[in-house]
């Protein structure tokens, strides 16, 4: 049964907001990451209903146990708020804080009823499936999140600001009253992280036909998968379709959820989410909020595992799941069905999202039967071809491999090439004029590195060339810097793999002699380890191989990708 009354919001009045602003600038400050952000935003509008602020210790315990908080509620995903060790050590239960957007605007008061140190593994392994950093979710829990957790009750001041697509963001309560305004008794949700293209839209029109319901759109636009398309190119696709659909039975609003990519669990959130938007009924697809493949290669969820944990919970959430199986294109038919319900003669068209991909990045058709002309327009303006895009090449290795030496030929040989801008970003120089103030330690090395790939990001970004050479030791901090950098562009990482024994020879610094006597602390491959690679796009040996064949060994791997022209 559909219930339209106001969900319970923790905003305090206008009054109110003005009179804690005041106060509230006195309070310890916590700056939230963009993540925080939007889990802050749909606990103060109601989206996260019922809870009232971020979890405590006994409410986080019962969740990654139970999928319950401790009043026996359902709610499967612990909301936390990470913070830093150093600003953990300066506040106490009991106290009062400030929570600030990234402006420094003071959005919301937590009142810290908590503080503990979690058991990240154990959170990994009961939310995720496993503590396997492949998963985007464990890997932010390790290598992004804070180390202490705070819980406590959240007083609302005022909700974050979005300058985009506002006409098009609307919070629980201004669903449910558009739905009342309209009569919409029924309403089944659609959630999306990627554009719509055909199968979605026979997808929608089926849901909504079977359930005899009204059809909202309901895409995510806060924190999805890294590497994803970016919600501003989705939105315009969304919308470049949306005349595809009856105005009169379907609307489309966006939610500024920072998914976590969790399979089964994440169904139930969105679920319980899509409640409290005013829902009655809800899509769940083949592997939904599946992160892709694990460390071993396979799956992290089974394809149909949301399903059946959703259907579970079904009466309890108080949405109705509206199964949907993957959907092909039947050539004889000129329609899409189910995969499993298509006939054993009829002919099957499938483009998956990595064939898609492929089409976008070499300039090929994309048939009409797949997409809308309008949507693989807009991809297209987002995504050129590879060989137009621009791109970062990331050399890492011990000092005295080499790295700087084949990127200064590898940048000449580019430069030779022409057609884009090349940027070398060398770790001496990097070190010089955008790190100087840093010191040695594992902290500083990693913010050293985690510097040079946002710069590469915003060179890749906007269509040039970056060339990195530093030595960037710690496999953790390179997959941060290839996330940033595939947010935009290709990262093309090269293990420059001399032996330690070769660099000591090549020492022309002495280097490796103040390390060997224990003048430098923290040295790469004497006093602090170094994590070859594993997955590297090239391993190059420069014992018995000259530079300018090195640089050529690039040049080729970069035609094979496609990024350059043969």
């Amino acid at each position: 049964m559909q219930n339209l009354t106001p969900v319970a919001e923790l905003f305090v009045s206008r009054e109110s907001a003005e009179k804690l602003k005041l106060e509230a600038a006195e309070l310890p400050s916590w700056d939230l990451s963009p993540r925080q952000m939007c889990d802050l935003e749909l606990l103060m509008n109601g989206g996260f209903n019922p809870l009232k602020g971020f979890l405590s210790e006994a409410d986080y315990n019962s969740v990654v146990e139970n999928l319950r908080l401790e009043d026996g509620s359902l709610w499967p995903m612990p909301i936390t708020l990470d913070v830093s060790e150093a600003f953990a050590n300066t506040v106490e239960p009991g106290q009062d804080i400030a929570l600030r957007d990234a402006e420094g605007v003071i959005l919301a008061i937590l009142s810290i009823s908590d503080k503990w140190t979690p058991d990240k593994s154990r959170e990994a392994k009961m939310v995720f499936g496993a503590d396997d950093v492949a998963h985007p979710a464990v890997d932010y829990l390790h290598n992004k999140a804070g180390s202490i957790y705070l819980g406590g009750p959240v007083i609302g001041i005022q909700a974050p600001v979005h300058y985009d697509y506002r006409r098009r963001r609307d919070t629980p309560n201004e669903l449910r009253s558009y739905f009342r305004k309209m009569g919409w008794r029924k309403v089944v949700a659609f959630q999306t992280r990627n554009p719509l293209h055909r199968a979605h839209q026979e997808l929608t029109f089926r849901a909504a036909r079977e359930t005899q319901a009204n059809l909202l759109i309901h895409p995510i636009v806060g924190m999805t998968k890294p590497g994803d398309i970016d919600h501003f190119t989705r939105v315009r696709c969304y919308e470049a379709v949306l005349d595809k659909y009856p105005q009169s039975t379907t609307a489309m609003s966006l939610l500024n959820l920072a998914m976590r990519m969790a399979g089964p669990r994440e169904a139930v959130w969105h679920g319980l989410i899509r409640k409290n938007h005013g829902c009655t009924h809800f899509i769940v697809g083949r592997d939904h909020a599946g992160p892709g493949k694990n460390s071993a290669g396979d799956p992290f969820y089974g394809p149909y595992d949301a399903q059946t944990l959703f259907k579970k919970h079904e009466a309890e959430i108080g949405v109705e799941m509206v199964p949907f199986k993957h959907m092909v294109y039947v050539l004889e038919k000129a329609q899409y069905e189910p995969a499993d319900e298509v006939e054993a003669d009829m002919t099957v068209l499938n483009i998956s999202g990595t064939e898609l991909r492929r089409r976008l990045s070499e300039g090929l058709e994309i048939p009409d039967w797949f997409s809308f002309p309008a949507v693989v327009e807009e991809l297209r303006r987002t995504k050129p071809p590879r060989h137009k895009q621009g791109f970062t090449i990331f050399f890492t290795g011990l000092s005295g491999s080499g790295k700087s030496t084949i990127a200064n030929a590898l940048m000449i040989k580019l430069m030779e090439m022409g057609g884009r801008p090349v940027t070398l970003l060398d770790g001496d120089v990097v070190r010089k004029n955008l790190s100087s103030e840093l010191g040695f330690s594992k902290a500083h090395r990693d913010l050293n590195i985690r510097r040079i790939g946002f710069v590469a990001s915003e060179i890749t970004k906007n269509g040039g060339i970056a060339i990195c050479a530093p030595i960037a030791p710690y496999s953790a901090t390179r997959r941060a810097v290839r996330q940033d950098i595939e947010a935009f562009g290709s990262m093309v990482e090269i293990h420059v793999a001399t032996s330690l024994e070769e660099c000591e020879r090549r020492d022309r610094k002495g280097l490796y002699k103040l390390a060997r006597q224990g003048k430098i602390k923290e040295f790469t491959g004497i006093s602090d380890p170094y994590e070859e690679p594993v997955n590297c796009e090239l391993r190059i040996d420069t014992e018995n191989t000259n530079v300018d064949n090195c640089a050529h060994q690039v040049i080729l791997k970069l035609e094979q990708m496609g990024l350059i022209a043969g």
